[in-house]
């Protein structure tokens, strides 16, 4: 039997097993039920992705069941094995198993973990159906798959009524999306007569220059095409426009975090987009519409990431940034560099969540970095991680050795790609990622030096203060490290965290490391690995080595500048931000509020879509249906019962002269008749 059914379903089934049983098995056996099985899909998936490297495997399909047949509409349930599944695979088994080991420690207090481990399960399945599959419904199907996982997890902590708005959001906002790429998936069946994603890219060629009747005109049919199925990568992987659900996704636990926006759920748009690249060449509107937008994506998102104090949501920003990277890198052409930052990115980004939720249970659940400061005494090996998940986002490295963290080798990869491009595009993608650059090295070490150098201000904090008074009346100082003191924070230490939080924190730091020097010559340099799965621009490839000298070190140039006005800032000068914002103060809350698009889309759609329903329930409802449906029959029935109670007036004499008016009436029509 192909490994790839049981790295697909084994998921699946102790999701049901944890989720059925609940509490009925207790918490041990549905955190082992689940968490094995990942460790198990994930062992079976690295020799597959090690097999594809070495060029000892070929792409092949295991079909699992004939799934539709309605006229010329015909296809399986098949999963499809290739290189760019085999990194997926790696990637989203290696980070669901880690996150699930992890949720050991930082969930242990929750009463409900059989069923945030059975949710945890279940949305690794949906992805690892749709990186799986063989044509588009059944992507559709694991596209949905893990918006509603993410629903569940997002609003995991129902009762607390931000998780279930941000929830609500995250659906809402996604469900927009996916109408484009609904209509996309309508579309391309339209047009090619089949959903096999394989014989689509055969295809895709062919049609460029074609026109395609749509809304009333005509479109070129690979444009429409391509930009439907892109609108949905958007709502997915949080592009600008779209991206509004992707910070109030932090609302849900911390592990969660990781496994969503860090290496799974959040990718599924570059995923597409890649897997689907044949189509977007055919159209090189679509491409530039692609690079555009995800260079205002990384733009944007890096920009306001200077400004927040959450933890997590300062990384939850530097998601979005990274993903407009990918998306501006699949623009241009370089698929295979996209790929190689999503991959390389899947384990710094998983890294600094954990860490940011590693820090968290230190302070006692405080999530806002003001309230941080001198942590790296307290929490060492939590500090060197975060270290390792800041030093592999930035970049560093060193050109003229070719060595570096993960960043390094990735994320430079993609601005030499844009600048070796030679389009207006990707000239316009390359400054915008340089200047993104110097903004994700600022507020990434300025994220460093709030949590972890610096004197303490846990003082400031609520949170804290409580845990601390808890402390000084007896409460858990075993725990927490708490002595009696009488002043406020003095005898409070922060603790760190239980080894199956720390055993996570350490495999993704060797992957920050070492990711993207050992794999880059694969990612970057092997047309082999790539045959059969993606495009891939050999002539891309070569120019960017043939880029200026100062294009290839404009990215660590500009990390240094980010680093050393971080240190300025908030180690040397701590007063000179707040003199900075008070010289831009209109510009800092614009920023700060996210250019406000959640308030223009209250104005736009919220709160007409609120008036709207608010008519409908008054004229539609209460007006109408509900006046002429249930209170009119209601009313009716209460008239008839009226008139009943008079008819019935229990005397003889009177139900004689109704049997005998009736009668009389009877025979009148008879005679009539």
């Amino acid at each position: 039997m192909d490994p790839i059914l049981f790295i697909v379903f084994l998921p699946l089934l102790a999701a049901l097993i944890a989720g059925l049983g609940n509490r009925m098995i207790g918490n041990v056996p549905a955190k082992l039920v689940t968490t094995a099985g990942l460790f198990i899909s994930c062992a079976l998936s690295w020799p597959i992705f090690i097999a594809f490297l070495g060029g000892n495997a070929e792409a092949h399909v295991v079909p699992v069941l004939h799934w539709v047949q309605s006229g010329s509409l015909s296809f399986d349930w098949a999963l499809r094995v290739d290189a760019l599944t085999a990194v997926m695979l790696v990637v989203i088994t290696t980070v669901s198993a880690l996150v699930h080991l992890y949720s050991w420690g930082y969930m242990d207090e929750d009463p409900d973990q059989p069923r945030f481990f059975a949710y945890l399960s279940l949305f690794t399945f949906a992805m690892l159906m749709l990186v799986t599959a063989n044509n588009l419904v059944q992507m559709f199907f694991g596209w949905e798959g893990v918006g509603l996982a993410s629903y569940l997890l997002i609003g995991f902590w129902f009762r607390k009524p931000s998780a279930s708005a941000a929830a609500i959001k995250a659906f809402v906002v996604n469900r927009v999306g996916d109408l484009g790429f609904m209509l996309g998936i309508f579309g391309t069946f339209l047009v090619f007569n089949t959903v096999s994603i394989p014989e689509i890219l055969v295809r895709a060629p062919g049609m460029a220059g074609s026109t395609i009747g749509f809304l009333g005109y005509r479109w070129d049919t690979m444009t429409i095409l391509c930009i439907l199925l892109f609108i949905g990568a958007m709502g997915k992987s949080a592009q600008l426009g779209l991206h509004t659900w992707l910070p109030d996704a932090m609302e849900g636990p911390t592990p969660v975090s990781a496994l969503i926006h860090a290496a799974t759920m959040v990718t599924a748009g570059v995923f597409m987009v890649c897997r689907l690249s044949p189509m977007f060449e055919a159209s090189p509107i679509a491409l530039d519409v692609v690079t555009y937008v995800g260079a205002a994506t990384c733009f944007f998102a890096a920009t306001v990431g200077l400004t927040q104090w959450d933890i997590k949501r300062v990384i939850a920003y530097s998601t979005c940034s990274q993903l407009g990277y990918m998306f501006f890198a699949a623009g241009v052409g370089a698929y295979n560099a996209a790929m190689f930052h999503l991959f390389t990115h899947a384990f710094f980004k998983a890294l600094l969540f954990l860490g940011a939720g590693s820090v968290i249970h230190a302070m006692h659940h405080e999530q806002d970095m003001r309230y941080y400061g001198g942590l790296r005494k307290h929490i060492p090996l939590t500090f060197w991680a975060m270290m390792a998940g800041t030093l592999a986002i930035t970049g560093v490295g060193v050109y003229w050795l070719h060595a570096g963290f993960a960043g390094f080798h990735s994320k430079d990869a993609i601005l030499e790609a844009a600048f070796a491009s030679g389009k207006e595009a990707g000239q316009f993608a390359f400054w915008v990622g340089v200047t993104a650059a110097l903004m994700t090295s600022f507020y990434s070490w300025r994220l460093i030096f709030l949590t972890f150098f610096g004197k303490p201000r846990w003082a400031g904090s609520e949170h804290i203060q409580h845990a601390v008074h808890d402390d000084h009346h007896g409460h858990d100082d075993h725990a927490h490290g708490g002595t009696h003191h009488d002043d406020g924070t003095a005898g409070y230490h922060p603790h760190e965290s239980p080894l199956a939080m720390l055993i996570p924190l350490g495999v993704l730091t060797l992957g920050a490391v070492f990711a993207g020097w050992v794999f880059s010559h694969a990612f970057l340099e092997s047309a082999e690995f790539w045959s059969g799965s993606i495009f891939y621009n050999e002539h891309l490839m070569h120019a960017m080595h043939e880029v200026p000298l100062w294009v290839k070190l404009s990215a660590t140039v500009v990390m240094m500048l980010g680093l050393t006005g971080a240190w300025y800032a908030y180690i040397r000068n701590p007063g000179f931000p707040a003199k900075v914002v008070g010289q831009i103060d209109v510009l800092y809350r614009f920023v700060y509020n996210k250019w406000y698009f959640d308030e223009l889309y209250k104005f736009l759609f919220v709160r007409p879509a609120f008036w709207l329903g608010d008519k409908f329930w008054k004229l539609g409802d209460i007006g109408f249906i509900d006046r002429f449906g249930p209170n009119g029959a209601a009313w009716t029935v209460q008239q008839g019962t009226r008139f009943a109670q008079k008819v019935q007036s229990g005397y003889l004499y009177s139900y004689a002269l109704v049997m005998l008016l009736g009668l009389t009436a009877a025979i009148t029509w008879m005679m009539v008749r």
